[in-house]
């Protein structure tokens, strides 16, 4: 088996797929993912919301943008000065036309760009460093990361942070809780918060609930066998979806977590 190419991965995702098929839950089709991404912003909203306050001059950096979900968010969030950024010329090229009001430019945050330099308010990555499979390179990702913004400035992150269990194939893997305040640590960042993303609709990977997995199991035997009916289930969970994860602290599944830049 050859190493990696994460580059080569994405380009080739994103040129097969446009959209949320392209960045979302391979397998569950655009319906069901649809519904994924309303819960992702509204949690994203509310958090950010509780830890951030714009001035006009305030400048934030998107990392990983794929199809430009979370630009749009900090706009809604009334950010002004914008930059997002993704591995991928596609991604790059597609945002470029439909955001000509952001500085995009393309970067591997596990390698770096002269533009993290300190200046950022704040930084999201979401979704995006279970994608860097490399150990040496997730430590670099993070630093990057703490690197790009100012004094205490914000970074929020999405993943899986379980307290057990890992999990790992070719184009991810899932470290658990400890392997991530180690490296945000050692790049000068300190964790905040951490909130639950997901409860019932996504995969429980950190739970040995046996309800919740068989839940999930049921989740993937709908939305494989239609689409439509994915759509369906998604829409009929979502409300009870959002209660769940606004009345829980730890999470199941997919987090949020918020980190200030305490060193430089």
């Amino acid at each position: 088996m050859g190493v990696f190419d994460p580059r080569a991965y994405w380009e080739e995702r994103l040129e097969r797929a446009k959209g949320l098929e392209g960045v979302g839950y391979v397998g569950l089709g655009h319906a069901f993912n649809t519904w994924m991404y309303r819960v992702r912003r509204h949690v994203f909203k509310r958090v950010v919301r509780s830890h951030v306050s714009f001035s006009r001059e305030a400048s934030v950096l998107d990392v990983g943008s794929g199809t430009g979900v979370y630009l749009r968010l900090w706009k809604e969030l009334g950010a002004l000065r914008i930059s997002g950024c993704d591995i991928t010329e596609t991604a790059v090229a597609r945002l470029g036309e439909e955001l000509p009001d952001v500085d995009l430019f393309r970067m591997d945050i596990s390698e770096g760009h002269t533009k993290l330099n300190g200046t950022y308010d704040a930084v999201s990555c979401m979704d995006v460093l279970f994608h860097v499979v490399e150990e040496d390179r997730f430590d670099r990702a993070i630093a990057n990361l703490a690197r790009a913004l100012k004094p205490n400035g914000l970074l929020f992150i999405s993943g899986n942070f379980p307290h057990r269990k890992t999990r790992s194939e070719e184009h991810f893997i899932i470290r658990g809780i400890e392997r991530y305040e180690t490296a945000i640590a050692a790049a000068g960042l300190q964790v905040l918060d951490r909130r639950p993303m997901f409860h019932l609709l996504n995969r429980p990977m950190d739970s040995d609930s046996r309800g919740l997995h068989r839940w999930w199991a049921f989740v993937e035997r709908v939305c494989r066998a239609s689409y439509k009916l994915g759509g369906l289930l998604g829409a009929a969970v979502y409300p009870l979806e959002l209660l769940l994860v606004r009345s829980r602290k730890e999470g199941v599944s997919t987090e949020i977590m918020v980190c200030v830049r305490v060193h430089p």
